[in-house]
């Protein structure tokens, strides 16, 4: 699984390539500097707060101050990113993608990884900390499985029809350590029609710990099928 298909064409649209870029730069609005802000933040919080020794009078200080911004953020209404951030991000492109939940540094359960193009394959790099903890000293293999969901279907666009997730395989072939640097790379296997096979893995160094295959499926173009109210 681990080498790209001997009759893969070439890469497609940079379009997305692009923007991958552009993630890696400093944001260019002030709310996505201040949502980077808050998302590193709250890492950190997060990652100390992840079995810490404080005495349990200084962890209900902390609680009631999270409380408080919590409480703070209340009166302004949520809702899907898809709809929110042509109206709070302007003209960029890429400030949806500050929410993924893998990719994104304005989303604090991200790690976050970062993805660049390297001709033909898409490598990427990213750091879990305490939180993404399974076995001891060890990154819970679910989130090794939603990495590779997110790193596989961005890198789609080197087969010219990104789709949605249909089918995801993951190999474990050894533990994924915490607080270690890691490196992803993916590729295209074979495109027919409607359907894209990327192959990719994991490694620690030059340890190879997981290998991922993914089948992912084009969808036609017209209202999407999720949202409330949608194709009526």
């Amino acid at each position: 699984m681990s080498e790209p298909a001997d009759d893969y064409a070439g890469p497609g649209s940079d379009t997305w390539h692009d923007q991958l870029r552009k993630l890696a730069e400093p944001p260019t609005s002030e709310r996505r500097r201040q949502a980077h802000r808050a998302g590193d933040a709250l890492r950190r919080l997060m990652a100390a707060l992840h079995g810490t020794s404080a005495p349990p009078a200084e962890v209900a200080a902390i609680a009631d101050e999270v409380e408080r911004l919590a409480d703070r953020l209340a009166p302004y209404p949520s809702t899907s990113l898809y709809l929110m951030e042509s109206d709070t991000a302007g003209p960029d492109p890429v400030a949806f993608f500050d929410h993924s939940a893998v990719l994104g540094q304005g989303n604090p359960l991200a790690p976050p990884i970062s993805l660049w193009r390297d001709g033909d394959v898409m490598r990427g790099r990213a750091t879990f900390g305490a939180p993404y903890e399974g076995p001891p000293d060890c990154v819970h293999g679910g989130f090794v499985a939603a990495a590779f969901d997110e790193v596989l279907g961005s890198s789609q666009a080197l087969g010219g029809r990104p789709g949605m997730t249909a089918r995801l395989i993951v190999d474990y072939r050894s533990p994924t350590p915490l607080h270690t640097e890691l490196s992803f790379a993916a590729g295209v296997r074979a495109v027919e029609g409607r359907k894209t096979v990327m192959w990719g893995t994991l490694h620690a160094g030059e340890r190879l710990c997981a290998e991922a295959e993914g089948l992912f499926v084009a969808v036609e173009s017209g209202p999407w099928p999720s949202r409330p109210g949608a194709g009526t």
